[in-house]
Protein backbone atom coordinates (compact mmCIF):
# COMPACT_ATOMS: atom_id res chain seq x y z
CA UNK A 1 0.00 0.00 0.00
CA UNK A 2 2.65 2.36 0.65
CA UNK A 3 4.27 2.31 -2.86
CA UNK A 4 1.34 2.53 -4.27
CA UNK A 5 0.69 5.68 -2.47
CA UNK A 6 4.11 6.53 -3.28
CA UNK A 7 2.99 6.28 -7.04
CA UNK A 8 0.15 8.27 -6.32
CA UNK A 9 2.04 11.00 -4.94
CA UNK A 10 3.76 11.48 -8.58
CA UNK A 11 0.44 12.36 -10.13
CA UNK A 12 0.42 15.44 -11.54
CA UNK A 13 -3.59 16.08 -10.82
CA UNK A 14 -5.95 15.22 -7.75
CA UNK A 15 -8.12 12.50 -8.30
CA UNK A 16 -11.26 13.08 -5.69
CA UNK A 17 -13.19 10.91 -7.68
CA UNK A 18 -11.58 7.52 -7.82
CA UNK A 19 -7.92 6.92 -7.14
CA UNK A 20 -6.09 4.83 -10.37
CA UNK A 21 -2.93 3.79 -10.49
CA UNK A 22 -2.27 6.33 -13.76
CA UNK A 23 1.34 7.57 -14.12
CA UNK A 24 2.04 10.25 -16.37
CA UNK A 25 4.64 12.43 -17.57
CA UNK A 26 5.60 15.38 -15.50
CA UNK A 27 3.41 18.42 -16.84
CA UNK A 28 7.29 20.35 -17.71
CA UNK A 29 8.35 17.53 -19.79
CA UNK A 30 8.82 18.52 -23.20
CA UNK A 31 6.35 15.96 -25.29
CA UNK A 32 6.39 14.80 -28.82
CA UNK A 33 3.28 15.43 -30.82
CA UNK A 34 4.69 12.71 -33.17
CA UNK A 35 4.02 9.56 -31.86
CA UNK A 36 1.86 6.38 -33.19
CA UNK A 37 -1.26 7.17 -31.18
CA UNK A 38 -3.74 8.01 -33.62
CA UNK A 39 -7.01 7.21 -32.06
CA UNK A 40 -8.72 8.07 -28.52
CA UNK A 41 -11.93 7.19 -27.66
CA UNK A 42 -12.33 5.37 -31.08
CA UNK A 43 -11.66 8.38 -33.35
CA UNK A 44 -8.94 9.93 -34.67
CA UNK A 45 -6.66 12.62 -33.09
CA UNK A 46 -6.61 15.80 -34.68
CA UNK A 47 -4.15 18.04 -34.80
CA UNK A 48 -3.78 21.37 -36.32
CA UNK A 49 -0.33 23.27 -36.67
CA UNK A 50 1.39 26.58 -38.22
CA UNK A 51 4.97 27.47 -38.87
CA UNK A 52 5.51 30.46 -36.54
CA UNK A 53 6.76 33.45 -38.69
CA UNK A 54 8.01 35.76 -35.97
CA UNK A 55 11.33 36.48 -34.54
CA UNK A 56 10.19 38.81 -31.92
CA UNK A 57 6.32 37.81 -30.92
CA UNK A 58 5.19 34.39 -29.47
CA UNK A 59 2.75 32.73 -31.51
CA UNK A 60 0.61 29.43 -31.66
CA UNK A 61 2.13 26.74 -33.35
CA UNK A 62 -0.22 23.36 -33.32
CA UNK A 63 -3.37 22.49 -31.09
CA UNK A 64 -3.87 18.18 -30.31
CA UNK A 65 -7.48 17.21 -29.86
CA UNK A 66 -9.43 14.01 -29.91
CA UNK A 67 -13.12 14.18 -31.41
CA UNK A 68 -14.00 10.73 -29.73
CA UNK A 69 -13.73 12.45 -26.37
CA UNK A 70 -16.28 15.17 -26.58
CA UNK A 71 -13.44 17.35 -28.63
CA UNK A 72 -11.17 17.96 -25.79
CA UNK A 73 -7.96 19.84 -26.65
CA UNK A 74 -5.00 17.35 -25.37
CA UNK A 75 -2.34 19.80 -26.09
CA UNK A 76 -1.89 23.30 -27.23
CA UNK A 77 2.36 24.56 -28.20
CA UNK A 78 3.40 28.15 -28.97
CA UNK A 79 6.98 29.21 -29.82
CA UNK A 80 8.54 31.98 -27.84
CA UNK A 81 11.54 33.25 -29.96
CA UNK A 82 14.65 32.44 -28.50
CA UNK A 83 12.84 29.37 -26.39
CA UNK A 84 11.35 27.34 -29.10
CA UNK A 85 7.75 25.38 -29.18
CA UNK A 86 6.64 25.57 -25.45
CA UNK A 87 2.94 23.31 -24.00
CA UNK A 88 0.49 25.94 -23.04
CA UNK A 89 -1.43 23.00 -21.39
CA UNK A 90 -0.31 20.71 -18.76
CA UNK A 91 -0.80 17.83 -20.11
CA UNK A 92 0.96 14.64 -20.63
CA UNK A 93 1.89 13.20 -23.70
CA UNK A 94 -0.51 11.12 -26.25
CA UNK A 95 0.65 8.09 -25.36
CA UNK A 96 -0.30 8.44 -21.59
CA UNK A 97 -3.61 10.76 -22.65
CA UNK A 98 -4.53 7.35 -24.69
CA UNK A 99 -3.32 5.24 -21.98
CA UNK A 100 -5.58 7.55 -19.48
CA UNK A 101 -9.02 7.76 -21.82
CA UNK A 102 -9.13 4.24 -23.22
CA UNK A 103 -7.68 2.34 -20.67
CA UNK A 104 -7.98 3.71 -16.91
CA UNK A 105 -11.17 5.75 -17.31
CA UNK A 106 -14.36 4.57 -15.77
CA UNK A 107 -17.87 4.60 -17.05
CA UNK A 108 -18.13 8.33 -16.48
CA UNK A 109 -15.22 9.93 -18.25
CA UNK A 110 -14.06 11.60 -14.74
CA UNK A 111 -10.18 11.21 -16.13
CA UNK A 112 -11.04 13.21 -18.90
CA UNK A 113 -11.02 16.55 -16.81
CA UNK A 114 -7.89 15.43 -15.19
CA UNK A 115 -5.69 16.31 -18.31
CA UNK A 116 -5.71 18.75 -21.05
CA UNK A 117 -8.74 20.86 -21.55
CA UNK A 118 -12.16 19.38 -21.33
CA UNK A 119 -15.21 20.85 -22.49
CA UNK A 120 -18.18 20.66 -19.85
CA UNK A 121 -21.81 20.63 -20.66
CA UNK A 122 -24.86 20.71 -19.94
CA UNK A 123 -23.16 21.82 -16.62
CA UNK A 124 -19.71 22.52 -14.81
CA UNK A 125 -19.09 22.44 -11.17
CA UNK A 126 -20.69 20.64 -8.84
CA UNK A 127 -24.40 19.50 -8.55
CA UNK A 128 -26.11 17.91 -5.35
CA UNK A 129 -29.13 15.91 -4.75
CA UNK A 130 -31.05 13.11 -3.02
CA UNK A 131 -29.18 10.58 -3.49
CA UNK A 132 -30.42 7.03 -4.92
CA UNK A 133 -30.38 4.21 -2.61
CA UNK A 134 -27.91 2.08 -4.71
CA UNK A 135 -25.27 5.43 -4.54
CA UNK A 136 -25.34 5.95 -8.36
CA UNK A 137 -27.34 8.28 -9.40
CA UNK A 138 -28.96 11.59 -7.79
CA UNK A 139 -32.27 13.70 -8.37
CA UNK A 140 -32.43 17.64 -7.85
CA UNK A 141 -35.53 19.98 -9.56
CA UNK A 142 -35.01 22.63 -12.38
CA UNK A 143 -38.27 24.67 -12.64
CA UNK A 144 -40.57 22.12 -10.96
CA UNK A 145 -39.30 19.51 -13.25
CA UNK A 146 -37.09 16.77 -11.97
CA UNK A 147 -33.45 15.59 -13.17
CA UNK A 148 -31.28 12.76 -12.07
CA UNK A 149 -27.87 12.47 -12.81
CA UNK A 150 -24.81 10.29 -12.36
CA UNK A 151 -23.38 10.83 -8.97
CA UNK A 152 -19.48 10.69 -10.13
CA UNK A 153 -17.79 12.71 -7.69
CA UNK A 154 -17.21 12.36 -4.04
CA UNK A 155 -14.82 14.15 -2.06
CA UNK A 156 -11.82 12.36 -0.14
CA UNK A 157 -12.81 12.75 3.49
CA UNK A 158 -15.17 11.00 5.70
CA UNK A 159 -18.58 11.88 5.41
CA UNK A 160 -17.83 13.39 1.77
CA UNK A 161 -21.34 13.56 0.18
CA UNK A 162 -21.58 11.79 -3.32
CA UNK A 163 -22.42 14.19 -6.38
CA UNK A 164 -22.59 15.30 -9.57
CA UNK A 165 -19.92 16.92 -11.72
CA UNK A 166 -18.80 18.45 -14.71
CA UNK A 167 -21.45 17.74 -17.16
CA UNK A 168 -22.43 14.56 -19.80
CA UNK A 169 -19.84 14.83 -22.37
CA UNK A 170 -16.57 13.70 -21.31
CA UNK A 171 -17.10 10.42 -23.43
CA UNK A 172 -19.17 11.99 -26.11
CA UNK A 173 -18.21 11.37 -29.91
CA UNK A 174 -18.06 13.96 -32.87
CA UNK A 175 -19.70 13.52 -35.87
CA UNK A 176 -19.18 15.95 -39.02
CA UNK A 177 -15.30 16.79 -38.18
CA UNK A 178 -14.15 18.81 -40.56
CA UNK A 179 -10.60 20.73 -40.28
CA UNK A 180 -9.97 23.46 -43.29
CA UNK A 181 -7.75 26.04 -43.59
CA UNK A 182 -8.34 29.81 -42.58
CA UNK A 183 -6.13 33.19 -42.76
CA UNK A 184 -3.21 32.50 -40.89
CA UNK A 185 -3.85 29.03 -39.72
CA UNK A 186 -6.38 26.18 -39.27
CA UNK A 187 -10.10 25.39 -38.13
CA UNK A 188 -11.43 22.38 -36.98
CA UNK A 189 -15.39 21.69 -36.67
CA UNK A 190 -18.05 19.12 -35.10
CA UNK A 191 -21.16 18.39 -34.37
CA UNK A 192 -21.74 16.49 -30.89
CA UNK A 193 -25.57 15.17 -31.17
CA UNK A 194 -26.47 14.82 -27.32
CA UNK A 195 -29.86 13.74 -27.86
CA UNK A 196 -31.09 13.75 -24.09
CA UNK A 197 -27.64 12.84 -22.30
CA UNK A 198 -28.73 9.35 -22.24
CA UNK A 199 -32.19 10.58 -20.49
CA UNK A 200 -30.27 12.81 -18.08
CA UNK A 201 -31.97 16.01 -19.57
CA UNK A 202 -35.09 17.09 -20.03
CA UNK A 203 -34.71 18.35 -23.69
CA UNK A 204 -32.27 16.97 -26.76
CA UNK A 205 -29.51 18.77 -27.49
CA UNK A 206 -26.98 19.54 -30.36
CA UNK A 207 -23.19 21.37 -29.92
CA UNK A 208 -21.46 22.64 -32.65
CA UNK A 209 -17.75 22.88 -31.44
CA UNK A 210 -15.34 25.10 -33.44
CA UNK A 211 -11.39 25.68 -32.64
CA UNK A 212 -9.66 28.01 -34.68
CA UNK A 213 -5.59 28.12 -34.57
CA UNK A 214 -3.75 31.36 -35.48
CA UNK A 215 -0.75 33.17 -34.49
CA UNK A 216 -2.37 35.36 -32.17
CA UNK A 217 -5.14 33.70 -30.52
CA UNK A 218 -7.08 30.14 -30.06
CA UNK A 219 -10.59 30.49 -29.94
CA UNK A 220 -13.04 27.80 -28.32
CA UNK A 221 -16.35 28.81 -28.71
CA UNK A 222 -19.29 26.06 -28.51
CA UNK A 223 -22.63 26.38 -29.86
CA UNK A 224 -25.58 24.04 -27.60
CA UNK A 225 -28.86 24.43 -29.72
CA UNK A 226 -31.92 23.08 -28.19
CA UNK A 227 -33.10 20.72 -30.47
CA UNK A 228 -36.13 18.59 -28.49
CA UNK A 229 -39.63 19.60 -27.54
CA UNK A 230 -39.07 20.54 -24.19
CA UNK A 231 -37.50 23.79 -22.15
CA UNK A 232 -34.14 22.95 -20.90
CA UNK A 233 -31.59 24.22 -18.80
CA UNK A 234 -28.03 24.88 -20.00
CA UNK A 235 -24.08 25.73 -18.80
CA UNK A 236 -21.23 25.62 -20.76
CA UNK A 237 -17.06 26.14 -19.77
CA UNK A 238 -14.24 23.94 -20.04
CA UNK A 239 -11.17 22.72 -17.75
CA UNK A 240 -7.82 23.78 -18.61
CA UNK A 241 -4.81 23.56 -16.85
CA UNK A 242 -2.40 25.95 -17.69
CA UNK A 243 1.29 25.02 -17.90
CA UNK A 244 3.57 27.11 -15.38
CA UNK A 245 7.04 26.44 -17.79
CA UNK A 246 9.34 27.61 -14.81
CA UNK A 247 7.97 25.02 -12.39
CA UNK A 248 8.45 27.75 -9.56
CA UNK A 249 4.56 27.82 -8.56
CA UNK A 250 5.22 30.20 -5.63
CA UNK A 251 5.95 33.20 -7.83
CA UNK A 252 3.39 32.62 -10.67
CA UNK A 253 0.74 35.59 -10.63
CA UNK A 254 -3.02 35.68 -11.89
CA UNK A 255 -5.28 38.22 -12.23
CA UNK A 256 -8.97 37.69 -11.71
CA UNK A 257 -11.18 40.70 -12.27
CA UNK A 258 -13.70 40.12 -9.95
CA UNK A 259 -15.03 41.42 -6.72
CA UNK A 260 -16.77 38.37 -5.05
CA UNK A 261 -16.44 35.05 -4.30
CA UNK A 262 -18.87 32.38 -3.63
CA UNK A 263 -18.12 30.95 -0.06
CA UNK A 264 -17.44 26.75 0.13
CA UNK A 265 -18.34 24.58 2.86
CA UNK A 266 -14.42 23.50 2.43
CA UNK A 267 -11.75 22.10 0.19
CA UNK A 268 -12.99 18.74 0.04
CA UNK A 269 -16.88 18.40 -0.78
CA UNK A 270 -16.34 22.18 -2.18
CA UNK A 271 -19.81 22.86 -1.80
CA UNK A 272 -21.45 26.34 -1.99
CA UNK A 273 -22.85 27.90 1.30
CA UNK A 274 -24.92 30.23 -1.19
CA UNK A 275 -23.03 33.51 0.25
CA UNK A 276 -20.93 35.45 -1.93
CA UNK A 277 -18.52 37.55 -0.31
CA UNK A 278 -16.36 40.80 -1.15
CA UNK A 279 -12.67 39.31 -2.03
CA UNK A 280 -11.06 42.74 -0.66
CA UNK A 281 -8.58 42.38 1.92
CA UNK A 282 -8.56 38.50 1.51
CA UNK A 283 -6.35 36.24 -0.23
CA UNK A 284 -9.00 36.17 -2.97
CA UNK A 285 -8.34 39.49 -4.04
CA UNK A 286 -6.81 38.62 -7.37
CA UNK A 287 -7.69 42.15 -9.19
CA UNK A 288 -4.06 43.85 -8.89
CA UNK A 289 -2.60 45.06 -12.16
CA UNK A 290 -0.17 42.22 -13.20
CA UNK A 291 -1.01 39.39 -11.13
CA UNK A 292 -1.02 38.35 -7.38
CA UNK A 293 1.57 35.77 -6.11
CA UNK A 294 -0.23 32.27 -6.07
CA UNK A 295 2.51 31.46 -3.10
CA UNK A 296 1.61 28.39 -1.27
CA UNK A 297 -2.29 29.76 -1.22
CA UNK A 298 -4.53 26.70 -2.42
CA UNK A 299 -7.58 27.23 -4.60
CA UNK A 300 -10.56 25.38 -5.86
CA UNK A 301 -12.91 28.80 -5.81
CA UNK A 302 -15.52 30.42 -8.25
CA UNK A 303 -15.27 34.12 -8.87
CA UNK A 304 -18.33 36.70 -9.63
CA UNK A 305 -19.46 39.77 -10.83
CA UNK A 306 -16.43 39.86 -13.10
CA UNK A 307 -15.55 43.31 -14.27
CA UNK A 308 -15.68 43.29 -18.02
CA UNK A 309 -13.87 45.46 -20.06
CA UNK A 310 -14.57 46.05 -23.68
CA UNK A 311 -17.24 42.91 -23.83
CA UNK A 312 -13.85 40.72 -22.35
CA UNK A 313 -14.02 39.06 -18.73
CA UNK A 314 -9.85 38.20 -19.24
CA UNK A 315 -8.19 36.21 -16.65
CA UNK A 316 -3.96 36.76 -17.14
CA UNK A 317 -1.29 33.72 -15.85
CA UNK A 318 2.01 35.38 -15.73
CA UNK A 319 4.93 33.50 -14.65
CA UNK A 320 8.16 35.74 -14.57
CA UNK A 321 10.77 33.55 -14.03
CA UNK A 322 9.72 31.98 -17.54
CA UNK A 323 9.25 35.28 -19.06
CA UNK A 324 5.58 33.82 -19.84
CA UNK A 325 2.02 34.92 -20.26
CA UNK A 326 -1.30 33.78 -21.07
CA UNK A 327 -4.44 35.93 -21.43
CA UNK A 328 -7.60 33.92 -21.03
CA UNK A 329 -10.21 35.67 -22.63
CA UNK A 330 -13.92 35.14 -21.57
CA UNK A 331 -16.21 36.61 -24.74
CA UNK A 332 -19.73 35.18 -24.04
CA UNK A 333 -21.97 37.95 -21.75
CA UNK A 334 -23.76 34.04 -20.42
CA UNK A 335 -19.96 33.79 -18.62
CA UNK A 336 -21.30 35.05 -14.98
CA UNK A 337 -18.25 33.45 -13.20
CA UNK A 338 -14.58 32.02 -13.07
CA UNK A 339 -13.20 28.76 -11.14
CA UNK A 340 -9.66 28.65 -10.27
CA UNK A 341 -8.19 25.24 -9.49
CA UNK A 342 -4.44 25.68 -8.07
CA UNK A 343 -3.18 23.38 -5.58
CA UNK A 344 0.08 24.72 -4.64
CA UNK A 345 2.35 21.08 -4.93
CA UNK A 346 1.25 21.07 -8.46
CA UNK A 347 2.96 23.29 -11.42
CA UNK A 348 -0.69 23.81 -13.30
CA UNK A 349 -3.24 26.83 -12.62
CA UNK A 350 -7.09 25.41 -14.29
CA UNK A 351 -8.86 28.73 -15.10
CA UNK A 352 -12.77 28.03 -15.98
CA UNK A 353 -14.93 30.81 -17.35
CA UNK A 354 -18.38 29.54 -16.70
CA UNK A 355 -22.16 30.28 -17.02
CA UNK A 356 -22.97 29.03 -14.05
CA UNK A 357 -22.15 29.50 -9.80
CA UNK A 358 -21.81 25.64 -8.32
CA UNK A 359 -24.61 23.13 -7.62
CA UNK A 360 -27.04 25.63 -9.90
CA UNK A 361 -30.07 24.26 -8.96
CA UNK A 362 -29.52 24.20 -4.82
CA UNK A 363 -31.79 25.82 -2.56
CA UNK A 364 -29.08 27.53 -0.93
CA UNK A 365 -29.86 30.34 -3.61
CA UNK A 366 -32.61 31.08 -2.86
CA UNK A 367 -34.35 32.80 -5.70
CA UNK A 368 -31.05 34.17 -6.84
CA UNK A 369 -30.41 33.65 -10.60
CA UNK A 370 -27.53 31.17 -10.86
CA UNK A 371 -26.61 31.10 -14.22
CA UNK A 372 -28.11 28.39 -16.22
CA UNK A 373 -29.51 29.65 -19.25
CA UNK A 374 -33.30 28.17 -20.37
CA UNK A 375 -33.28 27.37 -23.99
CA UNK A 376 -36.90 27.08 -25.19
CA UNK A 377 -36.74 24.84 -28.09
CA UNK A 378 -35.29 25.87 -31.50
CA UNK A 379 -33.16 28.70 -29.48
CA UNK A 380 -29.56 28.19 -28.65
CA UNK A 381 -26.55 29.80 -27.10
CA UNK A 382 -22.85 30.46 -27.48
CA UNK A 383 -19.68 29.51 -24.79
CA UNK A 384 -16.64 31.52 -26.58
CA UNK A 385 -13.12 31.67 -24.81
CA UNK A 386 -9.77 33.02 -26.31
CA UNK A 387 -6.52 32.64 -25.79
CA UNK A 388 -3.60 34.89 -26.28
CA UNK A 389 0.15 34.20 -25.12
CA UNK A 390 2.70 37.20 -24.25
CA UNK A 391 6.38 38.35 -22.77
CA UNK A 392 5.22 40.09 -19.37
Amino acid sequence: MKTFMNALALLPFALPVLVLPVLMAGPLAVFSHAQAVTEIGGQKIVTLTRTATSTTKPEFTSITLAPGRGMEILQITANFPGKGNVDVLASPDLAASKKMLDVDDDAFGNLGYRLGAAFLAPYPNRIRGKLSADGKTLTTEWQGHSITLPANNIGAKPGAERHAMHGLILKAKTDDVTVENVPGGQQVSGVIHAGDFGGHWLSKTQFVVTIRLTAEAVDATIEARNVGTESEPMAIAWHPYFNLPSGDRTQARVRIPASTVAEVDNYDNVFPTGKIVPVAGTKFDLRAVGGTALGTNFFDDNWNHIDWVNKAATVQIIDPAAHYGVDVVGLSPEIKSIQMYAPPTKQFVAIEHQYNFGDPFGKEWGSMDTGMVTLKPGQSTKWHVRLHVFVP
